[in-house]
């Protein structure tokens, strides 16, 4: 089909998308390690959530587990960047494991601000979605009970601790922007003197791309954000979409899961986004499909600019 032949279509690539500085680091952590120790090397749980990355490290030398128990003591392990329960660096140390830990240092602020208000006595409320690693590793900083996981408003209604003056509210550093005020504002007004972090728990780096996400969605027939089902801050990308507007928003996890219905004769708009662990390639090979079939012109949008950088750890030099 020649360009005069293909309908035309507007493409809106959101700023900032993809990586941020914490899966960087945590890449950047993987590749270091299989050059300093040789491959291969384990790492607990997925690094980011994101196959591709994880495909990649695979070639390198990376061998991905759930557990520490699946590693063999004589290699070099690295824990994911959605942090882990204390248990598991200290079963590290009991099996004389090397190890390193790619935690992102935003969740790891979330860790020291929870160890804080425990030794102040108070019990912790923690804002966040069940079963997601880094509510796991967050839960598992401190002994069972010292942390009480929230995750709607009849939960916050639901909560019936001992202590009611003398609580404390922590999130996970993923979540949208707006539900996490929601149940914030709603802990406030149940509990007037509940403490808060002095500085927000969601990470810049989600807060950026959900406002990116935000000026474009009123624009877009259709939006499509590029990341991985089980990846938290891709999933709320498309809802902050949705309730900004978009007609339509979609997760994919690469230009191979583009739905061509979805592109129907009124789609003339579509934004692209991409979640913090998804790699460039797969919005550039987006646009390159899209284009295949269409005319397509690209808007770049304006968004915050991001230059945050965080150090490897010491270990790795």
């Amino acid at each position: 089909m020649s360009s005069e032949d293909k309908p035309a279509l507007t493409i809106l690539l959101a700023s900032p998308r993809g990586f941020c500085a914490g899966v960087d680091r945590a890449i950047l952590i993987v590749e270091r390690a299989i050059e300093k120790w040789g491959a291969p090397i384990y790492v607990r749980h997925e690094i980011v959530h994101n196959r591709h990355v994880v495909r990649r490290l695979e070639a390198l030398g990376a061998v991905f587990v759930e557990e520490l128990s699946e590693c063999p003591a004589d290699r070099p392990v690295v824990f994911s960047a959605h942090g882990v329960p204390k248990s598991v660096p200290a079963d590290a140390e009991r099996r004389n494991m090397v190890f390193v830990d790619a935690t992102c240092p935003l969740v790891t602020k979330v860790h020291v601000e929870a160890q804080r208000h425990f030794e102040q006595g108070r019990h912790i409320v923690l804002i966040g979605h069940a079963g997601h690693p880094e509510v796991v590793g967050t839960l598992g900083q401190l002994p069972s009970g010292a942390i009480t996981l929230v995750e709607t408003l009849e939960d916050v209604h639901a909560l019936a601790p001992a202590d009611s003056a003398n609580l404390a509210v922590i999130t996970q550093t993923t979540l949208s922007i707006e539900d996490t005020a929601e149940l914030m504002a709603a802990l406030q007004r149940r509990f007037p003197g509940i403490a808060t972090s002095h500085k927000e728990d969601i990470c810049y780096a989600t807060t950026n791309r959900q406002n990116a996400v935000k000026s474009l969605a009123a624009r877009a027939d259709l939006l499509l954000v590029i990341g991985a089902a089980n990846s938290s801050n891709s999933v709320r990308l498309v809802e902050v979409a949705l309730r900004a507007g978009a007609r339509q928003a979609r997760l994919i996890g690469s230009a191979d899961e583009i739905q061509w219905a979805w592109l129907n004769a009124s789609v003339k708009t579509v934004a692209i986004t991409a979640g913090a662990s998804a790699p460039e390639a797969l919005v550039q090979g987006l646009i390159e499909v899209l284009q295949t079939r269409y005319s397509a012109s690209i808007e770049y949008a304006p968004g915050a600019e991001e230059s945050v950088t965080f150090k490897l750890p010491y270990v790795l030099g």
